[in-house]
């Protein structure tokens, strides 16, 4: 249908196929190839030629490493964050838009998944993981959070995997993926390629994944299911630290590991984190997406959000001056105002 240099959207056979092609920033979303993925599926909805989406790579490193965050980050420095607000407004109606397609939506997904790529994949009726899927949802190391939906996904992985996955940004592979439900069929890389001719034609869809699919072998994690859930699990945040410390003083090197890892992140990100689960558990998704607006509303205005970008992707340091610096510092009043209600600009979505 029409090419952007970042993004191609067009009919292929049965498909409407998206391909992303921005591989020298490992297809990082910004405002146009938002844009134009929502364009495309606006038009695809009511196609009678389309009958499934297809989401696609060219990059054998990333399907989507997340949104645009060095942009972001310069249009707040400039003090513009009403253009920041519109990227993410943006965002968030097409992930909805996404949850609620009407059609078939395939992502094939082999390389890093994190953030805004999360937000075009987790949503759709099939995730296909290849042999180099990588999922994370890293938000809480750079003072943001996970959104693009997380809000609504991540609580309801069973075994509080979600919260494991939000508060401490840990990368997952093909085969845990598959194990919570972040994934829902696996396939050798190799294959990638010719599943995507495949699902061009007009067959029936399971059918067809039937062909591909494998046994990605045991989940890296199923040892650790029973820590996660136990500690992640726990009904407030300093309980988690408790429980996490607790195993730890046990012999458990892996809660030993998510403490020191959870020390390093932006207190306010976790503890924003941890309520958007405990919150998002009893939402619908509509209601999770304009929690999120809400709530980056309030990050792009705030410190911890440039403060990590400055020291992840601009200077490199890795050394954060997170304010406040502990979780013990943190103001519960202040946590509860990111949840806050717009009024006038609240997030619009569709009934």
């Amino acid at each position: 249908m029409s090419q952007d240099p970042e993004i191609i959207c067009e009919v292929r056979g049965a498909a409407g196929m998206v391909i992303l092609d921005r591989p020298k920033a490992l297809n990082a979303l910004n405002q146009p190839m938002v844009r134009e993925l929502a364009r495309a599926l606006a038009a695809w909805e009511n196609d009678p030629r389309v009958e499934r989406v297809v989401v696609t790579s060219t990059s054998e490193k990333a399907f989507c490493a997340g949104g645009d965050i060095r942009a972001l980050h310069d249009l707040g420095k400039a003090g513009r964050q009403n253009e920041m607000l519109a990227f993410w407004s943006e965002e968030y109606i097409l992930n909805a838009h996404i949850k609620r397609y009407r059609k078939p939506y395939v992502a094939l997904i082999d390389g890093i998944v994190m953030g805004g790529g999360v937000g075009i994949s987790l949503h759709g009726s099939y995730r296909i993981a290849g042999d180099r899927y990588l999922f994370a949802m890293p938000e809480v190391g750079i003072g943001f959070f996970p959104d693009v939906g997380a809000t609504h996904a991540l609580p309801r992985l069973p075994g509080a995997a979600g919260i494991y996955l939000a508060l401490t940004g840990d990368r997952v592979g093909a085969a845990d993926a598959l194990a919570v439900g972040l994934a829902t069929h696996a396939v050798p890389s190799a294959r990638m390629a010719e599943l995507a001719d495949a699902l061009t034609r007009r067959e029936g869809l399971d059918d067809v994944l039937a062909g591909f699919t494998r046994d990605p072998g045991p989940p890296k994690l199923a040892a650790e299911r029973g820590t996660i859930a136990e500690c992640f699990g726990a009904p407030s945040l300093p309980e988690i630290l408790a429980r996490l410390d607790n195993a730890a003083t046990a012999g458990s090197a892996f809660a030993a590991k998510l403490r020191q890892t959870l020390s390093a992140k932006s207190p306010t990100s976790v503890a924003i984190a941890f309520e958007q689960m405990r919150r998002g558990a009893g939402m619908d998704f509509a209601e999770a997406m304009r929690t999120e607006f809400r709530i980056v509303s309030r990050v792009a205005h705030g410190h911890d959000f440039y403060e990590g970008v400055r020291a992840v992707v601009i200077d490199k340091d890795q050394a954060p001056h997170w304010r406040p610096a502990s979780i013990d510092a943190l103001d519960p009043a202040a946590i509860e105002a990111y949840f806050a209600p717009l009024g006038a600009a609240e997030l619009a979505l569709e009934a």
